[in-house]
């Protein structure tokens, strides 16, 4: 990364601040991180795909860059997919509170508190807690998984 000034958005944003979880992955360009949400029982391996670089929209990146944080983001699918079993994975890039470019992947379950409804709406009934997942589990399900996207270029 080029020494340049900070700017305000940067000095404020706190995903340029901290890593945003806990980091199961990360290279030159982008992070993996489990979210650690309040919910992490009903919610287990909620993650998020977080560009290192503080630009605000897919479109701010070049295409090879969109390209490369697009094929994370699938390989996170696809590791939860294997590790957590869910019924359905969200995705979702907002960006509405935190301006940073990153992506929310999220295991849900047809019994889930919210389902079918976005994980921030109210709950809409009590849900069972499952089996957590770890960092490390998801780690090696996701370089598997980032090998098959990229032909082994992303581990």
């Amino acid at each position: 990364m080029e020494d340049r000034p900070i700017s305000a958005s940067e000095a404020s944003c706190a995903l340029c601040a901290a890593t945003g979880g806990d980091l199961i992955w990360e290279d030159a360009l982008c992070r993996v991180v489990l979210a650690g949400e309040p919910d992490g029982s009903v919610f287990p391996g909620y993650c998020r795909v977080v560009w290192n670089r503080h630009v605000r929209e897919m479109s701010d990146l070049p295409a090879p860059e969109r390209r490369h944080l697009m094929s994370v983001v699938f390989a996170s699918e696809a590791a939860l997919r294997q590790v957590a079993a869910p019924d359905k994975i969200n995705l979702a890039s907002l960006g509405n509170v935190v301006a940073h470019l990153h992506w929310h992947v999220i295991p849900r379950w047809l019994d889930d508190s919210h389902y079918p409804a976005p994980i921030w709406a109210a709950a809409r009934r009590s849900s069972r807690p499952r089996r957590s997942i770890t960092g490390l589990e998801l780690r090696a399900a996701l370089i598997e998984a980032l090998g098959e996207e990229q032909g082994g270029g992303l581990s």
